[in-house]
């Protein structure tokens, strides 16, 4: 089923009732959206002449446009390839070519610089600007009917976050979004025609596959100001529009626990925040919770299968009584119910609880493949089962720990060290505000660890982190170095970026030679 169906029947059972909005204010009914997306549609086959299966990229901060064009792509049987609008021009031109992209929806921000592109990327032949004079040509043409992509047609490239290299374009097909979107009702919420989302977050990753869920049921896609969601904004959009649920990264979580507004504020209309991408450390979740109260919920999965592996819901985060609560707050909770999770060896042999060893998971919300790159394809869904690099264990009650990606593993004197516990513990430190552990080579050990730190106000002894890790952890797990640093390297959506730093260490070592 094509995923613009939602809009189109929306469009036909409630065309009055409010759909897109930007702030208190109803930018378009289900009425108008269902007619602007089948005219788009029109506008991308007739005025454009794409076919079905052309790749249409769309690289725009979040606005109401950016939802009416991805649907308008659907509806015409085109593919989306969402592009995170803060990426560098550079990189914005390696996914258009490794898509092949034909056309680009944008907005005033990037125009330029992809009309630069047009030139540069052989596949790319129209860039158009939303809201603008292109777009209202579009917008005005005679509506066509959806398109009926097969259940296996892709729909949308996910591009990697790119933490370890060119990222990679993940198929993700009219299936794979249709069943992440009947997990999200299966294990994080019901979602009613009453009910909100607000895309505070980039629609180019999380907040665009979890709005899939809200339009499938008809809920208004909220979207806040551009500068940068407050605590006072969320109140008067809470307020005008309840059942509110937004994705976050955890650092956003974080900095909303803290804002005085929302400590004193009325949050009767927020329903449900959904965190992950990210890890959330346990002092943070607290704080978080202590100020929302049990609306938050986690989930773990990767853009090769959307955002859908584990979760932990709000009735976990609320089970305080539990004796195991602050454990499994540490975790990225139990297996969605679309798929299967295992804790793997190096030779694919299934693991037991306790062990640790590479996550894998399987169904029908994994992707089809990587764009163009069959033999990464066949490497990561060996055996039928996505390998998705990250090394885990379970718990008796089938509840899944991350410990790391399996290249941030650091080894030292023959013992396996996870940089997450030594993090987890030098952010019990009341000045330390953030933490990255890696591993430095070594001649002696085969690696060392290496800490660096954010601290608020001045720099607390040496001895005072090592006791914070000594109370924790094994001796041999604390680090050998400290590093003070102003802020962390991270990517667009809040991933610290290890590798940067473990090339600064690189950098370091080689002016000492």
């Amino acid at each position: 089923m094509n995923r613009a169906t939602w809009v189109d029947r929306h469009g036909r059972k409630m065309p009055d009732r409010p759909a897109v909005a930007e702030g208190t204010q109803v930018h378009a009914t289900w009425g108008q959206l269902a007619r602007t997306v089948a005219a788009v549609a029109s506008g991308l086959r007739e005025q454009l002449a794409l076919v079905p299966g052309d790749r249409v990229a769309i690289v725009m901060r979040n606005r109401p446009e950016y939802l009416e064009a991805m649907y308008a792509v659907w509806h015409a049987g085109l593919v989306v390839v969402p592009v995170n609008a803060r990426l560098h021009r550079d990189e914005i031109a390696y996914i258009l070519t490794d898509s092949g992209t034909r056309a680009v929806v944008t907005d005033d921000e990037h125009a330029e610089d992809i009309a630069a592109l047009v030139e540069r990327v052989d596949t790319l032949e129209a860039s158009v600007v939303a809201p603008g004079p292109q777009w209202d040509r579009l917008a005005a043409a005679a509506p066509t009917a959806l398109a009926d992509p097969a259940p296996d047609d892709p729909a949308w490239l996910f591009y990697t976050s790119g933490t370890t290299g060119r990222p990679k374009g993940a198929v993700l097909t009219h299936r794979n979004l249709l069943m992440a979107s009947l997990s999200y009702f299966a294990d994080i919420d019901a979602v009613s025609a009453t009910e909100s989302v607000l895309h505070a977050a980039p629609l180019s990753h999380g907040s665009g596959l979890y709005g899939l869920p809200h339009v499938a049921r008809g809920a208004v896609s909220v979207f806040p100001s551009p500068d940068g969601l407050g605590g006072a904004e969320l109140l008067s959009l809470v307020a005008r529009w309840p059942g509110m649920s937004f994705f976050a990264a955890p650092i956003m979580v974080k900095r909303l626990a803290t804002d005085a507004a929302l400590v004193a504020g009325d949050l009767t209309g927020l329903k449900t925040i959904i965190y992950g991408g990210a890890p959330m450390y346990l002092a943070d979740l607290e704080a978080a919770l202590a100020t929302f109260g049990p609306r938050l919920a986690q989930i773990y999965g990767q853009g090769e299968t959307p955002m859908t592996i584990t979760a932990l819901s709000k009735a976990d985060h609320a089970d305080r009584d539990h004796p195991h609560w602050r454990e499994r707050m540490q975790s990225v909770g139990f297996p969605r119910t679309d798929v299967e999770v295992r804790v793997v060896d190096r030779d694919d042999r299934q693991l037991s609880a306790g062990e640790v060893g590479e996550v894998v998971v399987r169904g029908d919300v994994v992707m089809g493949g990587y764009w163009g790159q069959p033999e990464a394809t066949k490497e990561a869904l060996k055996g039928g089962w996505l390998h998705t690099g990250d090394l885990g264990s379970f718990d008796d009650d089938g509840c899944l720990t991350l410990r790391d990606r399996s290249k941030d593993l650091i080894i030292s004197g023959g013992m396996n060290i996870y940089p997450r516990e030594v993090e987890e513990a030098l952010l019990t430190h009341p000045r330390v505000t953030s933490v990255a552990v890696v591993g430095r080579p070594d001649p002696e050990w085969g690696e060392s660890v290496v800490a660096f730190v954010v601290v608020d106000g001045p720099r607390p002894p040496l001895e005072e982190l090592d006791r914070a890790c000594l109370d924790r952890i094994a001796r041999f797990k604390r680090p050998k170095q400290y590093l003070f640093v102003e802020s962390l390297p991270t990517n667009n959506y809040g991933k610290v970026l290890k590798r940067s730093l473990r090339d600064m260490l690189h950098q370091d070592d080689a002016s000492q030679r």
